[in-house]
């Protein structure tokens, strides 16, 4: 289970916007991550990998803490909000819910619950 102390310091460091460096300090090696109960990306490298390509297609991120964390045990919620800014210009707001299971201090499986239709534009 983690610690208050733990998740607040996953919070900062998500905050510091180094999404890829967060998922390299703070996920177990078989992590998994899973968007709106689609099929799992398997492994810190992937997820790392993945994010990289994600933050590769946009100018920047903005991201704020809306609420959280709650913690159950392992089981762990928090809510974001994640403003895109494109490379022309334009921005795009994504609100979600993060539910992670955590073994220890590392995030072990995280599913993101949000709607897509937040990206269209």
């Amino acid at each position: 289970m983690p610690s208050r102390e733990t998740l607040e310091a996953f919070i900062a460091d998500v905050m510091s916007e180094d999404h890829v460096g967060a998922i390299e300090r703070w996920y177990a090696a078989d992590a998994s991550m899973q968007e709106n109960q689609g099929e799992p990306r398997l492994g810190r490298e992937a997820l790392m990998a993945g994010e990289a390509r994600t933050l590769s297609r946009v100018a920047g991120v903005k991201t704020e803490l809306l609420g959280g964390p709650l913690i159950h045990g392992d089981q762990v919620a928090i809510r974001w909000r994640f403003t895109f800014t494109r490379k022309d210009g334009a921005t795009l707001t994504q609100e979600e819910i993060a539910w992670q299971t955590w073994r220890g201090d590392k995030v072990w499986r995280e599913t993101f619950f949000y709607d897509p239709s937040q990206m269209a534009g």
